[in-house]
């Protein structure tokens, strides 16, 4: 790419062409790219989010209420459903393709000289603090995109850090044990800078307060410093009362699903914290902020005739907390799954809570060479001897694409049915692009 050059196909064609590093953990080449790039990380004040599943929502809310406060502010998330321009925000609004293509262009002309290799997350990760510094943001909300440690957005000194909870996944970069993973997230912890968890097991807050204290940070922890409980849910939203520093009832999220509860009573908790450390937040914008937030693919409804429902869920935690929130939201309701999982995901795990609640399950293959074969998946699901009270009675079907796949859902839905679509970001991104929300961006086929 030339600096002159500003064709878009050959921006993307760019970015694609980074897989070949793969995925190096480490932060060398980001703090050197910072440092050709003028270190725009410090120009901004930030909170850093990390955590198995749940930093997605948790950052947006955060976002959400520093933007109705009056904060310029920038959100950076990974990965994207349809479009490339979902990972790079600033007060909600989404970079577009010229600023895209212009950022790649000044990030790999700086680096034209010199010998470094970025991965792509890495050099989106210095695109997306380029573009804030630019901007003159207030603050910026940083998700990781794996682990913590060793991620590449672990050179930001953030004033809060957040972990949510941690399961297992990406195994194998983070490895297989819960205690190995929670060291690896907790790699975000700095010296004096306060620390929230929402986990809610306690060997795993055990040793974040063990890593907080050695840090000499301080840590608050869901349950214990705050704490939440949901007054109303229905399929679209979610009213909770808050209890922290200070009370808040009746604060309303149009977000559904039981475990947004622990999202929400995060970012309020972050942003009590800030207002402990002297930043202005008024009580009106933390109501208005999470009225406001808007979040793709967490139980989010694409389609109304049929009712078609996207989550992406991608891991046997955030599998069994939707599983739970369907069988409450959508009682009466015959489930028709559509399913589409990558092939280094713990499939079965994913797999087995998500089947007790479906009448149908359609099996399905995005275009990844990630994605596992809808084959695959069904030899799986054959070796489940108790998959709950309607063991024998799911139909399964399967289709080589997701267009596929809504097609053959659509066929066979009646009145009674609800279609859901989980397992991956890329089935939901597929399922959405299917049903015509534009691809601003083409997806990447990226690892993380």
């Amino acid at each position: 790419m030339h600096s002159n050059l500003k064709n878009y196909n050959e921006t993307v064609n760019y970015l694609y062409s980074l897989q070949k590093h793969g995925i190096k953990l480490g932060l060398a080449n980001i703090k050197t790219l910072m440092g050709i790039l003028g270190e725009p990380h410090k120009s901004f004040h930030s909170i850093h989010v990390a955590g198995t599943n749940g930093k997605g929502s948790t950052a947006t809310a955060i976002a959400s209420i520093l933007t109705e406060n009056g904060l310029s502010t920038g959100l950076f998330t990974s990965p994207h459903l349809v479009s490339f321009t979902e990972r790079i925000r600033v007060d909600n609004r989404r970079i577009t393709e010229s600023e895209v293509i212009d950022l790649a262009s000044e990030t790999y002309n700086s680096i034209s000289n010199t010998d470094l290799n970025p991965t792509f997350f890495e050099f989106v990760t210095a695109m997306a603090f380029y573009y804030f510094a630019g901007k003159n943001i207030d603050w910026a909300v940083v998700e990781t995109g794996m682990g913590g440690r060793l991620d590449a957005t672990n050179v930001i000194h953030p004033d809060v850090t957040v972990i949510t909870n941690i399961s297992r996944d990406h195994c194998e970069f983070l490895g297989n044990n819960i205690s190995g993973i929670t060291y690896e997230k907790a790699g975000i912890i700095k010296t004096g800078v306060p620390l929230i968890t929402s986990s809610l097991a306690p060997d795993t807050v055990k040793q974040l307060t063990d890593m907080a204290k050695s840090r000499n940070a301080e840590i608050h922890v869901y349950n214990k410093d705050f704490r939440g409980s949901i007054v109303r849910m229905d399929e679209r939203h979610i009213t909770l009362d808050y209890s922290g520093y200070k009370n808040y009832k009746n604060l309303t999220v149009p977000l559904t699903g039981e475990y947004q509860l622990y999202n929400i009573c995060t970012a309020v908790r972050a942003c009590e914290i800030l207002r402990q450390k002297g930043f202005q937040i008024s009580d009106t914008s933390i109501k208005t902020g999470l009225q406001n937030m808007s979040l793709e693919g967490r139980l989010e409804w694409v389609s109304h005739d049929p009712p078609v429902i996207l989550d992406s869920a991608h891991n046997p935690e955030a599998a069994k907390s939707l599983a739970l929130s369907v069988k409450k939201l959508f009682a009466g309701k015959k489930i028709i799954l559509v399913a589409g999982i990558m092939d280094d995901k713990d499939i079965r795990g994913i797999l087995h809570p998500l089947i007790q609640v479906a009448e149908t399950v359609i099996l399905t293959k995005t275009g990844y060479e990630r994605a596992a074969s809808p084959e695959k998946m069904k030899e799986i699901m054959a070796t489940f001897k108790e998959p709950g009270a309607n063991a024998g009675h799911v139909s399964i079907h399967k289709t080589d694409t997701v267009t596929g796949a809504v097609d053959l859902a659509k066929s066979l839905y009646r009145k009674e049915n609800i279609i859901l679509v989980a397992g991956s970001f890329y089935t939901a991104g597929e399922v959405k692009e299917a049903l015509g929300y534009e691809s601003v961006l083409p997806r990447l086929r990226e690892i993380i």
